[in-house]
């Protein structure tokens, strides 16, 4: 199946042909093509960037050739993760994201998709839109200070856990499980848990019934009481 189409509803924004550096044959600037959902959103990045002279938006028929390919959403939800993976692929592209909600295990999901380019929607004026392209142009990482001590701690965790001589076992919580048992300890349900974290329901009771079977435990409540009494969370 081909990969070249965006999957709906998330489309390229486009704006007239792409500039070429004369006798070079090379975009004279970075290319992007933005993917949003809503159109309101794309349009307002759309608005932001063209005026500058360091970014060219892709025509359609280029927008898998462009250098940049930036992703505009509310929340990394199934759909956007779905296109972010997509993207991924596209050895052609690099991706940023820019979005409205980080939730709890969200970070991870982003790392997950191979996002090293992340703005907070409310922090997307002009100057930051741009540096967001250039930084992934280039193949550099940009991530709010509060995620970055977020990724530095689940880092650590990681690199714990691969000193442990016993090793990863199975009592041992990813980052994603133990968020959702937190969650769970605190009253939530899967919905409200779904909404917190920026994934599905489908995905969230997926998790709590992974964790339940592989620690053989009875329910969500038995699973909470077993991740204190261990320190698991």
């Amino acid at each position: 199946m081909s990969t070249s189409t965006a999957p709906v509803p998330y489309e390229p924004a486009t704006a007239g042909s792409l500039r070429r550096a004369a006798g070079t044959g090379r975009p004279e600037r970075v290319t992007v093509a933005v993917y949003a959902a809503d159109p309101v959103l794309r349009v307002g990045v759309v608005q932001q960037i063209r005026q500058r002279r360091e970014v060219d938006l892709a025509d359609d028929g280029d927008a898998e050739e462009a250098q940049v390919s930036l992703v505009v959403v509310d929340n990394v939800d199934d759909d956007a993760a779905a296109l972010l993976n997509r993207l991924r692929f596209n050895s052609a592209t690099r991706v940023g994201l820019v979005v409205g909600t980080l939730g709890s295990g969200a970070l991870q999901r982003v790392i997950e998709c191979g996002v090293p380019a992340v703005l907070r929607r409310a922090e997307a004026d002009q100057d930051r839109l741009v540096h967001l392209v250039l930084a992934t142009a280039n193949g550099e990482g940009v991530l709010p200070g509060d995620l970055l001590g977020k990724l530095l701690s689940h880092v650590g965790s990681l690199q714990r856990s691969a000193l442990d001589p016993r090793g990863l076992s199975l009592s041992t919580l990813t980052a994603r499980e133990a968020d959702m048992l937190r969650l769970v300890a605190e009253g939530l349900d899967t919905a409200e848990i779904a909404r917190r974290t920026a994934y599905s329901e489908r995905t969230v009771k997926n998790v709590l019934h992974e964790i339940i079977t592989r620690l053989q435990l009875r329910n969500r409540a038995h699973a909470v009481g077993y991740a204190l009494k261990n320190g698991l969370i």
